[in-house]
């Protein structure tokens, strides 16, 4: 269990929905989860692997959601050469303790949504 002084602050305190909210919002942004779960499955990465790894992100929407998760203490950034300057990714141990949840929103997913055309496909 993670002690008191390990957590993080939230604007909702003490309100009895306030965990479901206040998770909600750090992970709530579309390519938050996504990156998360990529270093979870992968372990620390570059910028540019991670970005391989997440088809479809653009260099400023990793780069914008990588701050952000940082900021959030779930990533931490680790300089490891200055020339050609590398930097590596990986999550903080609260980070990592969103595992769980994490791969419960993919076998959630995995079993209730489905494409867009298989949906129109249904219908006709």
């Amino acid at each position: 269990m993670t002690d008191a002084t390990d957590r993080l602050p939230v604007w909702c305190a003490g309100q009895e929905w306030c965990p479901i909210t206040a998770t909600a919002m750090l992970i709530g942004k579309k390519w938050h989860p996504v990156v998360i779960h990529r270093l979870l499955e992968g372990g620390p990465m570059g910028f540019n692997e991670l970005k391989e790894d997440v088809d479809g992100i653009s260099s400023k929407v990793l780069s914008d959601s990588l701050e952000d998760l940082e900021n959030k203490q779930l990533v931490d950034r680790e300089i490891v050469s200055e020339k050609p300057v590398r930097v590596n990714y990986s999550l903080t141990e609260q980070g990592e303790s969103l595992e769980t949840l994490i791969f419960e929103m993919l076998d959630w997913g995995m079993e209730h949504l489905h494409s867009a055309e298989d949906k129109d496909e249904a219908i006709a």
